[in-house]
């Protein structure tokens, strides 16, 4: 089965950078491999509903960022070793939420299948 296991969060202060990661396997239990599937970060602050910060397309495609990205931050992947990486510069105290690992296949389009448990993000002085 497919699993998705986030890290790399933590408490940093404004201005601060940050790279989260996520560690996908079983997708050949799905019958295709990571390249099938565009991967996501979302983030859910608290009190809120969770949203999109980026997705990063299957096979090469490119990535969408939400807009309070404004430049700073980067998706990144490499099928090969089943990492989907969230490189994020620049932080801010609005930035703080638990962040989530996605992945859905690439022909269907909508929000993730498949979830990971979420890595928290706190951004404070």
């Amino acid at each position: 089965q497919v699993q998705l296991v986030e890290s790399g969060g933590g408490l940093v202060q404004p201005g601060a950078s940050l790279t989260l990661s996520c560690r996908a396997s079983g997708f050949s239990s799905t019958g295709h491999d990571m390249t099938w599937y565009d991967m996501a970060w979302y983030r859910q602050p608290p009190g809120a509903e969770r949203e999109l910060v980026a997705f990063k397309i299957g096979e090469g495609g490119g990535p969408i960022y939400a807009g309070f990205v404004d430049g700073r931050f980067e998706i990144s992947r490499d099928d090969a070793q089943g990492l989907v990486s969230l490189q994020m510069n620049n932080l801010t105290p609005e930035d703080s939420a638990v962040y989530y690992c996605g992945a859905r296949r690439k022909d269907r389009g909508g929000n993730p299948t498949y979830w990971g448990q979420g890595t928290q993000v706190t951004v404070s002085s």
